[in-house]
């Protein structure tokens, strides 16, 4: 598996090795020990979660405040979606900037999403199944979210909004400055 830094370099892309012949393919989606050599902390996933999603949904965005903040490794088993990560670290050098990655079920891809981080997606094909391992189980005292098209956040989704299909939960996030954010200098990782 590659591991890749991306502009804010706590959020990973892992590329699994494919091996394929005309029977089909095989890929390793996950190993420990590499990642955690990588990203140079410990990581112990505890829930697998998966959604199915049509043409426009977007969720997001998401979070977990202490102490039940998450990782969160995704990737696309079918369909493709437009998957977004915002530092919300107060202090952090590249505090309310954001990551979008394509993730695909041709190209395999991964995004590390680590905890001090919103998280959200958007289905781009007819339909998506979107699979995520996390590093602590949901809670929804400590359950946040912010806004997707807040303007100081700048995302571009990929699609216009009149084909954008959201919760009531995610209709009436809050904005950016609103939301709670967590602090650069709070130790999120034992």
């Amino acid at each position: 598996m590659k591991f890749t830094r991306t502009e804010i370099p706590d959020v990973i892309i892992c590329d699994p090795n494919m091996f394929g012949d005309d029977r089909g393919y095989f890929i390793e989606t996950f190993r420990q020990d590499k990642l955690e050599d990588f990203i140079g902390y410990k990581i112990d996933f505890c829930q697998d979660n998966e959604s199915k999603s049509t043409y426009g949904v977007l969720r997001g965005l998401h979070y977990q405040m202490a102490p039940h903040a998450q990782t969160k490794l995704v990737r696309v088993i079918n369909g493709r979606v437009l998957d977004v990560a915002v530092d919300i670290r107060e202090g952090s050098p590249t505090f309310g900037k954001h990551v979008a990655v394509e993730l695909t079920e041709e190209n395999k891809k991964q995004l590390l999403v680590p905890r001090g981080f919103a998280h959200g997606f958007v289905v781009l094909s007819e339909t998506a199944v979107f699979a995520y391992k996390v590093d602590n189980f949901y809670s929804p005292e400590c359950d946040r979210g912010i806004a997707f098209d807040d303007k100081n956040l700048n995302i571009d989704w990929k699609l216009p909004l009149e084909e954008m299909k959201l919760s009531d939960k995610d209709n009436n996030q809050p904005s950016f400055k609103q939301a709670v954010y967590f602090n650069i200098n709070e130790k999120l990782y034992v």
